[in-house]
């Protein structure tokens, strides 16, 4: 078939997330990719479902907000409809920080401040020097399952994905929009761009850039484990089971450059030793560099560029957590209904852009 209600650039958690709620919506959904499913930075994230992680933007609170409570829903379904576990990996997140957030009040400073005693009895041996720790409600998934589990559920959902087929174009069309792909022409109501770091191949006004980043994954032998995440401004190390830790990550402006710098990754498992030393005892078993989707101002870009295009990028190290909410209020705008939280910190007009964006022609 090359028409639907909806077509889809991108196959990362944002436009697959996008496409499930548009089928529950009722609207007909072809969603391309230019390689496989979930394979880029959807797949190369750590999986923190970090709302409340003092380091975000103000800005992504009621977003973030909106986007965890559909999390339970969201992954109910995807594993419904897939037939594979998601399992949370972590509920709990230890926060380094080096001065308390000036919002906390009193009662939540008793409440989430922890003692040197309680950093190490939830992260043994912990290094604690320098550093304030707080307890934060906050699950953590592993991207894998997720890009396992996604991509057969939307298909399972009766939505289209065309796999290894790149968008190149975006025209308007006489009814909709025409979009030219690798296997022709195809044609749809409306558009959205969800292709991430790539979004500017498709509207060279947007303001986005890889932002490259170093992964690693080691196995640490041994009795002595955690089961919380450690996290500062410079590392994360993040429990996965089996004794096996992933720790992020750098962050590079170096294109798409997908080579893995050794250099890099030594210095990655060097701060994750000095945060928790126990990792010295650790191997390395894999590495791997994943492209986030950076905007000029860190910020999503989420918005209607013409009269039957959206765009939806900019999620920079935040996409997994905000997936679910973006999917939903995309939906809402494209089907014609109001989104239920307000966008405009996230909409183009804060760059010093054209008033009228529109798609490459």
């Amino acid at each position: 078939m090359n028409s639907a209600d909806v077509a889809i650039a991108g196959a990362g958690i944002i436009g697959l997330t996008s496409a499930l709620e548009l089928k529950d919506a009722g609207c007909n959904v072809t969603v391309f990719d230019q390689g496989e499913a979930m394979s880029e930075a959807s797949r190369a994230a750590a999986g923190m479902l970090a709302g409340a992680d003092p380091e975000n933007p103000t800005e992504l609170r009621e977003l973030a907000k909106l986007s965890l409570a559909c999390y339970p829903g969201f992954l109910a379904r995807v594993e419904d409809l897939s037939a594979k576990r998601i399992p949370i990996r972590t509920t709990t997140t230890v926060q380094g920080v080096k001065h308390l957030p000036a919002t906390l009040d009193h009662a939540t400073i008793l409440r989430t401040v922890l003692s040197e005693r309680e950093v190490n009895a939830r992260a043994p041996g912990a290094n604690t020097a320098g550093w304030k720790f707080l307890l934060l409600e906050e699950q953590s998934i592993d991207a894998w399952d997720l890009a396992e589990a996604l991509p057969a559920a939307a298909r399972a959902a009766g939505i289209e994905l065309r796999e290894n087929t790149s968008v190149f174009t975006v025209r308007g069309g006489t009814s909709g929009v025409d979009i030219v792909t690798a296997d022709g022409t195809f044609s749809a109501g409306s558009f959205l761009n969800a292709t991430g770091a790539w979004a500017p191949s498709l509207d060279r006004s947007l303001p986005v850039a890889p932002r490259k980043g170093h992964m690693l994954t080691t196995e640490l032998p041994g009795e002595l484990q955690m089961h919380c995440v450690l996290r500062t401004a410079s590392v994360y190390i993040i429990p996965r089971g089996a004794t096996r830790y992933t720790i992020g990550s750098t962050l590079e402006d170096a294109g798409f450059d997908r080579n893995v710098d050794p250099r890099l990754i030594h210095d990655l498992f060097s701060r994750a030793v000095d945060l928790w030393p126990p990792l010295r005892d650790a191997n390395i078993a894999e590495t791997w560099v994943g492209f986030r989707p950076g905007s000029e101002d860190g910020l999503p870009i989420i918005d209607q560029t013409s009269e039957r295009c959206w765009v939806a990028t900019g999620h920079f190290r935040n996409g997994i957590l905000l997936g679910p909410g973006t999917g939903r209020v995309l939906s809402q705008w494209i089907v014609g209904r109001e989104p239920e939280i307000d966008l405009s910190p996230f909409r183009c007009g804060r760059f010093a852009l054209s008033p009228a964006l529109s798609p490459a022609s």
